[in-house]
């Protein structure tokens, strides 16, 4: 205890330096410690979303940890990856389609490259359905042209990627912005004709349709999955099984990729270590951090071939002998 008292005055002296107090907040997990200079802020997204509850389980169980995150709402991973881009103590949710974007400098990111991103863990899949009234008579995405559809925040994933399906599958609907949740009050009410949405699945905002309202959740034809991978190669097909969703009688056709974590590449390496060891160390991580958590396992690290690995996040892997992409 004298040792760890010692630590922190030091490092607190040193922040006062230039007359600027930094606040400091010491992490311990198990047989490993992190320090950092100031709180390591959590972006996630906003409410309705997938990203805003697997953030606070994670923050609550890392709190149990002796590691403290401020968990801050956005508009979803493009913020996100952002933010974390211009922050060394950011960390975000990121899907790892619009990862793709940002580190290479196109699509949504076009013109500047996010050279500051790097990986700590895996969250889980996000795939891509859209939501409607069964009275609406919508039964493709391709009924979708001229129709009023919900598509999540301004410029987030979700409507990235719904234009992209709109132009392979040639249709023209109009796009209404907002949070998931406000979304699906609005598909309810009939004020708009449907509601895309990708998330972990049963993705919320989705089910809260079909939940109540008698709605059909559905996703695209082959020829638009095919059409898509053709156009974002960083996604893959997926199948969405019968009775995932209420009233869902088929299986679903549509497009995926993973979430990941992702940090700035100047967040301390003992921190960025501390934090992956306790995440991904959670017994039942579904149960502990979050039902949605099922997938934060460390060797689903694998699933990521965009962005690269923290160094303090690599530390963990190679003790844990997983063999990351090249």
């Amino acid at each position: 205890m004298i040792r760890q008292a010692l630590r922190c005055a030091a490092l607190l002296a040193l922040a006062a330096i230039g007359h600027t107090l930094v606040p400091v907040h010491p992490a311990f997990v198990e047989s490993a410690s992190a320090q950092t200079a100031a709180p390591v802020t959590f972006m996630t997204a906003g409410d309705g979303s997938a990203f805003l509850p697997y953030g606070q389980g994670v923050a609550a169980y890392l709190a149990s940890r002796g590691i403290h995150l401020d968990v801050r709402k956005s508009s979803g991973s493009n913020e996100n990856l952002s933010g974390v881009d211009a922050s060394a103590t950011t960390i975000g949710t990121a899907f790892i389609g619009s990862a793709y974007d940002a580190v290479n400098g196109t699509g949504w990111a076009a013109g500047h490259k996010h050279a500051n991103v790097r990986a700590l863990f895996p969250m889980y899949e996000t795939s891509f359905q859209i939501a409607a009234l069964r009275s609406s008579a919508i039964r493709s995405f391709a009924d979708l042209d001229g129709k009023k559809v919900g598509v999540g925040p301004a410029k987030g994933p979700p409507e990235v990627f719904f234009r992209v399906a709109a132009e392979v599958a040639n249709i023209k609907p109009v796009i209404v912005n907002g949070d998931p949740a406000a979304l699906s009050k609005m598909v309810i009410a009939g004020e708009i004709d449907a509601l895309w949405q990708g998330a972990v699945v049963p993705i919320p905002s989705l089910s809260e349709v079909a939940d109540h309202a008698d709605a059909i959740v559905f996703g695209l034809s082959d020829a638009e999955v095919a059409a898509m991978l053709l156009k974002l190669p960083q996604l893959a097909a997926t199948t969405i099984p019968a009775g995932t969703y209420r009233g869902q009688s088929a299986d679903i056709r549509s497009v995926s990729a993973w979430n990941f974590v992702v940090a700035n590449k100047d967040l301390p390496a003992d921190t960025a270590y501390a934090i992956t060891k306790a995440v991904l160390s959670a017994p039942d991580p579904a149960s502990r951090i979050h039902p949605t958590a099922a997938g934060t396992l460390a060797r689903n690290a694998v699933q990521n071939r965009v962005v690269p690995f923290h160094p303090g996040a690599k530390r963990f892997y190679d003790e844990a002998g997983i063999k990351l992409p090249e």
